[in-house]
């Protein structure tokens, strides 16, 4: 089991740290704790500092209806994995925790997850029909059909903008009508006239695949993971078609170089991009920011595969992924670590990390407060996409990260990402992508 869960964490060190609420969100409160508890007081992982405050005071509700007391622990992204592995190889595990979709399938098939069967057939508060299909299904063990967590959330991707860095090189602003071609020419008139500023129209981290790159492929018609989770079309003429637009794009984008060394995020923040594409759980790292009255959220762009000028359905994707509430199979508490977890389901509780700005819902239908939570800011773009645009949930298989990593190495992207400038060098890295998936679902 330890050395299963080892290679896990091997591959997840590689992983986009975005995908859902992947961020560095700041260090552990309480030394990282993460030990179930047997005292009533129930422990609970998380690994993102801006939903603390929120998802703390809504297990204060659930603490005073329940009498049963909720400590909430924030540990890094990679210090979280590690303590998992730790616990599940002998140690303790949190009562209560997020899981993710790179390691959703690898804890539920070990045996490491509370199931949640019998509880949900118990429980008139919980429809699961009422949830994201696509976190519901993630989360449902394949040999068993069992469910080991609930839907928390969901997210979605959007464009964001510095005013200030258009105005002063006198490129028109993003809108809701623009295609990659239209970010794709922004961006070079941008990194063109800010030479001498060291600013660049647009930034990408080539390893943040669901807040990135992923997004266009389905736009141009093809496919990263297919539905059934057993193959990829990522080297068909769509997949090269899309990934031709995103290697345009990064002919005048911020070397990867750069992004490497600062970030996206950071380079955006310090006023040396004008425009980056980022997911809805990192919205607060943008409106806490000093300048944040410059930054703006557009609408994902779209692909005018057909030329009509104008966005018909399926030409304007966003990459959706969602987090689970799951319980450890060897927690001292399961009946209460069960009722804290469909409290954060309910849809009151839904409604609420809506309404404060904690993250969109995963039950559908209440999560229009959002848009509203951030004032001064309109983040309406990542709630109007699922109505105006199309969903795609981020695509997984049983072991993720192995093709997941294996597609940022040599002998597939990593070249065309690091120079460019070739078009045969892109297009061969797809086919090339496209053995490395099918090769990796065949030895799953």
């Amino acid at each position: 089991m330890k050395k299963v869960l080892a290679l896990t964490l091997a591959g997840l060190m590689a992983a986009s740290l975005a995908a859902c609420g992947g961020s560095s969100g700041g260090a552990a409160t309480d030394g990282g704790a993460s030990g179930g508890s047997s005292s009533g007081e129930l422990q609970v992982n998380i690994w993102d500092n801006n939903q603390l405050a929120g998802l703390q005071q809504i297990a204060d509700e659930w603490s005073a209806e329940s009498g049963v007391k909720v400590k909430i622990n924030v540990v890094d992204w990679d210090n979280y994995w590690t303590l998992l592995e730790a616990g599940a190889s002998g140690g303790e595990m949190p009562d209560v925790f997020w899981m993710h979709s790179n390691t959703a399938q690898m804890y539920m098939e070990n045996d490491l997850l509370l199931n949640l069967d019998d509880y949900i057939a118990n429980d008139d508060t919980v429809d699961m029909s009422k949830f994201y299909e696509g976190v519901v299904d993630l989360y449902n063990r394949d040999d068993n059909g069992s469910q080991y967590a609930l839907p928390k959330d969901h997210d979605t991707i959007a464009l964001l903008y510095n005013k200030a860095i258009f105005d002063k090189y006198g490129v028109d602003y993003p809108t809701d009508d623009w295609t990659w071609e239209d970010v794709r020419d922004a961006a070079a008139k941008i990194t063109e006239a800010g030479k001498a500023d060291e600013v660049y129209g647009y930034a990408i981290n080539t390893s943040n695949n669901q807040d990135g790159w992923y997004n266009i492929i389905y736009d141009y018609g093809a496919q990263v993971i297919t539905d059934d989770h057993k193959g990829t079309t990522i080297g068909s003429e769509q997949g090269k078609a899309g990934m031709e637009m995103m290697r345009q794009i990064l002919e005048v984008a911020a070397p990867q170089t750069v992004v490497a060394e600062t970030g996206t995020d950071s380079l955006f923040n310090s006023g040396k991009v004008g425009m980056i594409t980022q997911g809805s759980w990192m919205i607060n790292t943008f409106y806490t920011n000093e300048n944040h009255d410059n930054y703006a959220w557009a609408m994902l762009p779209y692909a005018d595969v057909n030329g009509n000028g104008q966005c018909d359905k399926g030409e304007r994707y966003s990459a959706y992924n969602g987090l689970g509430w799951a319980a450890a199979a060897s927690t001292k508490n399961p009946d209460a670590c069960y009722s804290l977890i469909s409290y954060f389901c309910s849809e009151k509780a839904q409604k609420e990390q809506a309404q404060l700005g904690v993250t969109m819902g995963g039950m559908k239908g209440v999560s229009e407060d959002f848009a509203n939570a951030f004032e001064g800011m309109d983040v309406s773009a990542f709630t109007r996409i699922e109505e105006e645009g199309d969903l795609f949930f981020r695509p997984y298989t049983r072991n993720t990260t192995v093709w997941e990593d294996a597609l940022q190495q040599n002998g597939a992207f990593l070249d065309a990402w690091l120079d460019p400038s070739n078009p045969d060098t892109m297009a061969k890295a797809c086919e090339n992508a496209q053995k490395i998936i099918e090769d990796a679902i065949a030895a799953e």
